[in-house]
């Protein structure tokens, strides 16, 4: 059986301020059985060692590993936008069923939010990889729209990492005594919610980790927060899989990447779980916060 990954490269010219510039981009996809073997046969230590610094700062801080994984794909070692969500995609869906484990374990999941959430998502991540299917991706105006999306997305999650509180209590104070909405209305605002994260995520594999609880906890201010996460952890396991198998079936899978990713991510969310009770949560996220709004002006500004 031939074990050969299938690479290809690709090049294109984009136009900055009257000045034609020329883009280079790498694209890789492997057909399903020959992933394993040929991820084994390319295996890259740089990826691993960036799944290990990525998957240590998951576990210290708890944000979503699209918000960190997919931009550095992108920016350093320059892999298509398009392969980088999806291999991201399918990432998050094996790292995140080990969380599922953890919070279901501990009672943490509210099967009601997971399945309004998903009543949402799956359709939203059907339709955007319907659409994705039937584009060039290659493009350069595809290039830029996933770009784009996934920097103002990294923006809005580094607002929430250090604002939260304070935009929870913005919330509060607007609700006031109101009479709370509706059950049914909660419901409907919530299947809304998870066709837009399912939408934000098929295309950037960014979103449900910090906006996602942000906005469920103003929509449920009464439920542990412990249970918000835990849902919305668990939400994320389908949505994800989806997006990465969808991303598979139009060949935006890195096989060897991912396998490489996951070699060290996984010990580098153990490491990081183990060290997040000995460090200042606080101010470890402003600084990623940080770094997360520095990586989003470049792939704003290209």
């Amino acid at each position: 059986m031939n074990l050969t990954p299938l690479r290809t490269q690709f090049t294109g010219r984009q136009k900055e301020g009257g000045t034609e510039r020329s883009v280079s981009f790498h694209r890789s996809g492997l057909l399903w059985p020959r992933a394993v073997g040929a991820a084994c046969l390319t295996f890259e230590p740089l990826y691993s060692i960036s799944g290990l610094f990525v998957g240590a700062l998951v576990g210290i801080t708890g944000v979503g590993g699209g918000s960190l994984m997919t931009p550095l794909l992108v920016l350093l070692f320059g892999v298509h936008p398009a392969t980088a969500v999806g291999t991201d995609l399918l990432y998050a869906a094996i790292t995140k069923t080990a969380g599922t484990a953890v919070h279901g374990v501990h009672g943490r999941i509210n099967w009601k939010i997971v399945g309004s959430l998903a009543a949402g998502s799956v359709p939203a991540a059907v339709l955007m990889l319907w659409l994705l299917a039937g584009v060039d991706r290659k493009s350069i105006g595809v290039t830029n729209t996933i770009t784009v999306a996934l920097g103002w997305l990294l923006v809005m999650t580094a607002i929430m990492l250090v604002f939260r509180g304070s935009i929870l209590e913005l919330a509060r104070r607007a609700i006031g005594d109101r009479t709370p909405p509706q059950p049914a209305t909660i419901l409907i605002l919530t299947v809304i919610l998870g066709f837009c994260l399912g939408v934000l995520v098929t295309l950037t594999s960014v979103g449900a980790g910090a906006l996602g609880v942000t906005i469920l906890l103003v929509l449920y201010p009464r439920l542990n927060v412990r249970e918000i996460v835990g849902s919305d952890i668990v939400h994320a396991v389908p949505l994800t899989l989806i997006g990465g198998m969808g991303y598979w079936l139009i060949g935006e899978i890195d096989w060897a990447m991912l396998f490489a990713l996951l070699v060290g991510s996984i010990p580098g969310i153990v490491i990081g779980s183990l060290l997040a009770p000995k460090l200042h949560e606080r101010t470890i996220r402003i600084v990623l916060a940080a770094t997360l709004a520095v990586v989003a002006g470049k792939l704003l500004t290209g």
